[in-house]
């Protein structure tokens, strides 16, 4: 599955405040819960979180990649956030975090999960890409960079 299977114009937000990697995850489970009706905030939350105790999701150079499994997911939900300012997300980098991609699936989803997440560090890995993705000025850019890339890789 290709990344803009999971992206939706809707679920690219850019600007997006917060002062602490919980807060951040907070607000963006809110946003997702309103462009995505079949899903609650204080689930995705709940997961999201959850998987953030197993150990930081921050794969380094200002990018995380925070994701869970739902239950009540249907399909591979995805959402491109660039922060307003980075925060630290215990990355194992150690630097600050400015862009996520947060990625939920269905429960069952388990090859899937990991070739989205696969395709989502090989993106990210490319400094050029990480550039282009910080050079946005809105949710529009934002949303055209990330599916330009993925159109590229096929």
């Amino acid at each position: 599955m290709l990344i803009h299977e999971t992206l939706v114009r809707e679920r690219c937000f850019h600007g997006v405040p917060g002062n602490s990697k919980k807060r951040v995850l907070e607000r963006i489970s809110e946003m997702i819960a309103e462009q995505t009706p079949d899903l609650d905030a204080e689930d995705i939350f709940s997961g999201l979180i959850g998987r953030e105790r197993l150990g930081s999701t921050g794969i380094g150079e200002g990018i995380a990649i925070p994701h869970c499994r739902l239950e009540n997911c249907r399909n591979s939900v995805g959402a491109l956030v660039r922060l307003q300012e980075a925060v630290d997300f215990d990355a194992i980098d150690g630097q600050a975090v400015d862009m996520l991609f947060v990625l939920l699936v269905p429960e069952e989803a388990t090859e899937a999960h990991l070739q989205i997440l696969a395709a989502l560090a090989e993106m990210f890995s490319q400094a050029d890409v990480r550039e282009r993705l910080r050079l946005t000025e809105s949710a529009d850019e934002l949303y055209k960079a990330a599916v330009d890339y993925d159109m590229e890789q096929i």
